[in-house]
């Protein structure tokens, strides 16, 4: 069809029938193998159309072009500050956006946009980063769900700042694969304050043990966290623990008793400033006298260093000898290994760490009897 004709005709045609013609222009303008003069009286005819009254006519463009490369850019563009529904056809779709572009339109778009970009097929990291600061809550989630987005650490650390107070975001975000361990870590800590908060407010215990539950309970989530970790993670987390102020004593030696020895590890060489490598020799020698500097300048306490000591040999004596065929009895003897040594030392006196250790042995205690429960329920 002559283009000049087909824009008269259009001039008057019903509004339906020229979203039929003008979604089959488009495609033709993609697929057709015609001449360059032909081409270019059809890219103006459909540039023509992004001045169409009707919607559907604009619509019909955004969707027959909106996924190709070979789209005219200032097309693409313009139907991108369309109408929502109009630019959301293009702006989940199209390669033809650079990150500068994306990141604008985040900046200043409606949630509905913003949630377009974030499904988009692609979705680089400083784009993923721009919806994680400015995103309206649906974005943030459909980024989340989008596993082939390059979302940083930082991205989602960001996410979880801004929405980690709600559950349903909290839960989503932990159901991510791959969710680095200061942001899981982050998360548990938002749950275990907003328990504490609840069990408070309701006087179902006192304050100060509804303090002690929701430390007690936060460490234990913390080596767990640790635990599942890659060594190229701990350091992200050890920092992040740092800086909220809760890498304390008494989760470095908590760690330690459940066999965590890397998050131990790790802890002493951003703490004292040194390659990971030493301190790692050195613990997994047993040499605790060429340790004790590195712990001094990791600024932890001179009274605990023997705590230390005595669930490392405690430690590397059960991996020797075996070791016990379940995580309960191997807590227990590492639990009464410190402990022996570490009533010698403090004469009796009762302390925090020893009380820490010993509400430790407990918890253990009833994780192995839940987990029998759960065994010999399934075995009837």
């Amino acid at each position: 069809m002559d283009m000049a004709e087909f824009l008269k005709w259009a001039e008057t045609a019903p509004a339906d029938l020229r979203a039929s013609a003008t979604h089959a222009l488009a495609r033709a303008f993609l697929d057709a193998d015609v001449d360059e003069e032909t081409r270019n009286a059809m890219e103006a005819a459909l540039t023509v159309l992004l001045d169409d009254c009707s919607p559907d006519v604009r619509f019909a463009l955004a969707d027959a072009l909106g996924a190709s490369p070979d789209a005219p850019r200032h097309i693409v563009l313009a139907l991108a500050v369309d109408q929502e529904e109009i630019a959301e056809a293009v702006l989940s779709r199209s390669p033809l956006f650079i990150d500068s572009e994306l990141v604008d339109i985040v900046a200043g778009a409606p949630e509905s946009l913003q949630t377009a970009i974030a499904a988009r097929e692609l979705v680089s990291s400083p784009v993923a980063a721009a919806i994680a600061e400015v995103g309206d809550r649906l974005a943030c989630w459909r980024l989340i769900d989008n596993e082939a987005a390059d979302v940083a650490r930082v991205s989602l650390r960001r996410i979880a700042q801004r929405f980690g107070d709600e559950p349903e975001m909290r839960e989503h975000l932990l159901t991510r694969r791959k969710l680095p361990p200061d942001v899981h870590h982050m998360l548990v800590r938002r749950v275990s304050d907003a328990l504490g908060e609840l069990v408070t407010e309701r006087a179902w215990v006192p304050e100060g043990r509804a303090r002690e539950l929701t430390r007690d309970a936060c460490e234990r989530a913390t080596v767990a966290i640790a635990a599942e970790s890659q060594s190229d993670e701990l350091p992200a987390l050890v920092e992040h623990l740092r800086i909220t102020g809760q890498l304390t004593t008494a989760l470095l030696l908590r760690a330690v008793c459940a066999g965590n020895v890397p998050l131990f590890e790790t802890a002493l060489a951003v703490l004292a400033r040194i390659p990971d490598t030493r301190v790692k020799s050195m613990v997994r020698a047993g040499r605790m006298s060429s340790l004790k500097p590195i712990y001094v300048k990791a600024g932890l306490p001179m009274m605990a260093f023997e705590a230390f000591a005595a669930a490392l040999d405690t430690c590397r004596r059960i991996a020797e000898e075996g070791g016990p065929r379940d995580r309960y009895r191997f807590t227990r003897e590492m639990v009464e290994g410190v402990l022996a040594r570490y009533r010698d030392i403090t004469d009796g006196e009762v302390n925090e760490l020893a009380a820490m250790l010993r509400r430790f042995a407990a918890d253990q205690a009833r994780e192995a009897a839940r987990d029998y429960a759960r065994t010999a329920t399934a075995a009837a």
